[in-house]
């Protein structure tokens, strides 16, 4: 007998996907963005607002950085769990969690408070990106999966356009206003219940340390979980950093910083939809790379030259292409590695590598800036992308070479 309390391996039966699934899981991968995305325009407002704390510009910056290292620490744990006791309970309770941590800041009059709320919620950031990265995993197979990943990407783009563009307006209120949007993540908890069934799991007894006799290519995936961290590193920069260069150069709304961090959201929609089905099929798995890295190398590169807001929208839509291209790349990539027993891990290992990217923004960009100023930070950024290129194009090269066939395959 299998203990109750062990989840036992999945089985090979898929369920029908129908439309109200796929919408369901859409809508709770949107709720990664909207963690971050929703409360960007506020950032300067609320720096003002705290401006009696020391370190207050750093302290500003993890309100948004400070859940993606929840997210981080959290998320292999999340995949296990959720690979050893099932998906949709572990979802089900970090959704819940996740709504009520995210309103709760509007009842908070200290910044300790708020920072704390945000640890918690990205903690159950965690547990969501997890489950549902993994049910993806479960319900779709290989070929199904890339075109759902596309259509992921876009839908996140653009739910990132919505709440930036909503959080902007409501910032032009109240710097607290932003986060009653997290209330909607409680809409969602019948979906969860009504459409998302647990994957069917068959009888066969297993130990907890018992895995597929597949096993992932780690070599692979290691390279792939780095370049998922630096690239969530740089991409950090625009939400965190972007307000304050628009302040500089003389764009003060909240709202129009908003605007422009949604213009590369608007992009990165469009090119999840079309651009990368288009790369995927004539590029291959590592064209795909190189071309990513290089056109958001090119969107940074302009965004460090923009001296207007006009050339800031330019720069951040190039930008977003790039970005389109290259997420659901990354998540699909790894789920192509992953076995149903260890599904969940290898969801959490790639959470864990683009969160703790997006925590060590702030830290790693905060000091340069200081020393070297904002445009020169996204210079800088530009010049890790291009280092990101070039190494997938080496990669691509070397692929070709059957000496180098058996390592990366």
């Amino acid at each position: 007998m299998i203990p109750a309390h062990i989840a036992p391996p999945l089985s090979v039966a898929k369920p029908a996907i129908s439309l109200q699934m796929r919408l369901t899981l859409l809508c709770l991968a949107a709720l990664t963005i909207m963690s971050g995305a929703t409360v960007a325009p506020s950032l300067p407002a609320l720096e003002a607002h705290f401006a009696q704390h020391e370190d207050i510009a750093l302290l500003s910056r993890l309100i948004l950085s400070l859940p993606a290292l929840m997210i981080a620490l959290f998320a292999p744990l999340a995949g296990f769990v959720s690979d050893r006791y099932g998906r949709r309970r572990l979802l089900l309770l970090a959704v819940t969690v996740y709504a009520l941590t995210g309103i709760s800041a509007l009842l908070q009059d200290s910044l300790a408070g708020l920072l704390a709320s945000r640890i918690l919620l990205g903690i159950a950031v965690a547990g969501t990106m997890t489950s549902v990265t993994a049910l993806v995993g479960d319900y779709f197979n290989p070929d199904q999966r890339r075109t759902y990943m596309s259509q992921q990407g876009a839908f996140i783009s653009l739910g990132g356009v919505i709440f930036l563009v909503a959080g902007g307006l409501l910032a032009d209120i109240h710097w607290r206003a932003p986060f009653v949007i997290y209330a909607a993540a409680l809409l969602l908890i019948p979906a969860v219940i009504r459409y998302l069934p647990e994957p069917e799991r068959n009888n066969i007894e297993r130990s907890s340390d018992h895995f597929s006799d597949e096993k992932p290519d780690w070599m692979a995936f290691a390279l792939l979980l780095g370049a998922a961290l630096l690239n969530s590193l740089v991409f950090f920069l625009i939400p965190t950093q972007l307000p304050f260069l628009l302040k500089e150069i003389g764009v003060d709304a909240p709202s129009l910083a908003g605007i422009a961090i949604a213009a590369s959201n608007l992009m990165g929609a469009l090119a999840s939809l079309v651009f990368y089905p288009l790369a995927r099929n004539h590029l291959g798995k590592s064209g795909v790379f190189v071309l990513g890295f290089a056109v958001m190398a090119c969107g940074m590169g302009l965004i460090a030259e923009a001296d207007s807001f006009n050339a800031i929208m330019i720069a951040t839509a190039i930008y977003g292409c790039g970005m389109g291209t290259l997420i659901p790349h990354i998540f699909a990539t790894g789920l192509e590695s992953a076995t149903p027993n260890i599904r969940g891990r290898i969801s959490g290992a790639l959470a864990a590598s683009v969160f703790i990217g997006q925590f060590l923004s702030p830290l790693i960009s905060q000091p340069w800036i200081e020393r070297f100023g904002l445009a020169s930070s996204f210079s800088a950024a530009s010049a890790v992308l291009l280092f990101l290129a070039t190494l997938a194009l080496f990669l691509h090269w070397l692929k070709a070479k059957p000496s180098s066939e058996i390592i990366l395959q």
